[in-house]
């Protein structure tokens, strides 16, 4: 053969395989990409081709699907009690993607997951009949933290302390997330990016916030634990008043007349002295009272329940003055309700901490499921006597002390109440806080936490007991039936 006509025959042999190549890598590995892209229409029209799965609350769906008209996107999101069920939901719009439990489980919802598909289907690419998420939320706890929280602007969670099970997660003001879940859905959409209370941000888990007197029972955790007092009845040394370490900064207490003075951890928490907690935690030192707070939650980045929670946060560089006050959940602390519900779900469980999650398993179009979490991990935080003598101390708090709003009929409660400062010295209103614990003689338990970030009320009139414990009490009630 020709030596020239021989080197072409090779150079477009060559030509040919490139183009075979790259058209094999375009197919098989890009083509994944380009189909994943946000911004490929034909995924949007894939994703809304057929109803979509479900959410399920209590064995029944709070989601749906509608028909649309004349458009590629076949159905379009419908939600039951959609403000009522959207901090556990979030929502899915044609138009602004999807959040919470509709954006983690998107691909099981819409019935692309690759779990979903048998062998044959997974060559072919074709679409299978969609899954359900199926939550841990009790609707009757739901309800009762919805209605009781109102037009104010809060949180809660409801926690089983027994198996970690998520009963109730609400976020107020709430929004309908069937009303910007099409494609014509622009006004409602940037009235709600507009609305300065924030709707669609889910306090519960995104919203960390000074948890004030709450955070109390971190430090007589840590404090216990540690051996600087024997028992939450041994005398403290603690003068009142107290001033903070390298300062002429007195810390006051809310209640002038309570016996403050050296009182013990039962006595404290009672009357919430803050001169006990400042001094406890300077005492103890900020790294002492920051692995106590890392053991029931604070500073972790990863919380999933199975929503990704904003870290609830316990500073690291402060002086002695600055860790006094950190023991009073002031300077940097901060903490989400679900960290604060956390708190109370240890105490509950003999200082076992049951993973928190709210969906219990991820289910195909048969029901037969496809990842389950039912059986969460387990840490114990604190030993039995330092959680026994915390429940007895919270008791005291409810039946005696800054807590009574909180009493369920028939069950034994315990809580703490928290008022945090808001804003430059202490000038806007503050925050109202309320973690607590019901036992009831059935056996069932529930650990709540609720905080109010404005109710609207005088300053005067907020405080932990006024306005979280009663909603608290409701959920407690609730969950307790």
């Amino acid at each position: 053969m020709n030596k020239t006509i021989r080197n072409t025959a090779v150079f477009s042999l060559l030509l040919v395989l490139a183009l075979l190549l790259r058209a094999t890598w375009v197919q098989a590995y890009q083509g994944r990409a380009l189909a994943d892209d946000d911004h490929n229409r034909r995924k949007t029209i894939a994703q809304y081709a057929q109803p979509l799965g479900d959410i399920v609350v209590a064995g029944s769906p709070v989601t749906g699907s509608k028909r649309t008209a004349g458009d590629d996107l076949a159905y379009k999101r419908t939600y039951t009690h959609g403000s009522l069920y959207s901090a556990v939901t979030g929502y899915s719009s044609q138009a602004y993607g999807a959040t919470q439990l509709e954006g983690i489980y998107s691909e099981v919802l819409d019935g692309t997951d690759s779990r979903l598909k048998n062998p044959v289907d997974a060559l072919t690419g074709k679409q299978q009949e969609p899954g359900d998420v199926v939550t841990t939320i009790d609707p009757a706890v739901q309800k009762a933290g919805f209605r009781a929280l109102g037009d104010t602007k809060g949180a809660a969670v409801a926690i089983d302390p027994k198996t970690g099970k998520i009963l109730g997660m609400v976020s107020t003001p709430s929004y309908d997330p069937s009303k910007i879940s099409g494609t014509a859905d622009g006004d409602a959409w940037r009235k709600l990016l507009a609305d300065q209370d924030k709707p669609l941000v889910n306090r519960a888990l995104r919203q960390p916030l000074p948890p004030g007197s709450t955070f109390k029972l971190v430090v007589a955790a840590a404090a216990l634990e540690d051996g600087l007092y024997g028992s939450a009845d041994e005398k403290t040394e603690s003068p009142n008043p107290y001033t903070l370490p390298g300062t002429r900064t007195v810390l006051e207490n809310e209640n002038t007349a309570a016996p403050c003075e050296n009182a013990s951890i039962r006595t404290a928490l009672q009357y919430s002295c803050n001169n006990v907690f400042g001094k406890m935690a300077a005492d103890l030192g900020q790294d002492k009272v920051r692995s106590m707070a890392e053991k029931f939650g604070f500073n972790d980045t990863t919380q999933d329940v199975p929503v990704r929670a904003s870290a609830s946060l316990y500073p690291t560089g402060m002086d002695k003055a600055q860790t006094a006050l950190s023991g009073i959940g002031q300077f940097d602390v901060t903490a989400t309700p679900l960290q604060m519900a956390m708190v109370s779900a240890a105490i509950s469980h003999d200082g076992v901490l049951e993973s928190p999650h709210m969906v219990s398993k991820v289910v195909d179009a048969d029901n037969d499921t496809l990842q389950s979490f039912e059986d969460g991990k387990s840490q114990r935080l604190v030993s039995s006597s330092t959680a026994e003598q915390l429940r007895s101390a919270m008791v005291t708090v409810v039946n005696e002390g800054t807590g009574t709003n909180a009493k369920v009929d028939g069950a034994e409660v315990g809580g703490k109440t928290g008022t945090a400062q808001h804003g430059e010295n202490n000038s806007k209103t503050p925050y109202a806080w309320f973690t607590s614990y019901a036992k009831a003689d059935t056996g069932k338990e529930v650990a709540v936490a609720v905080m109010i970030e404005d109710s609207g009320a005088a300053r005067s009139e907020v405080s932990g007991n006024s306005l979280a414990a009663p909603i608290a009490q409701k959920m407690m009630a609730a969950a307790l039936k």
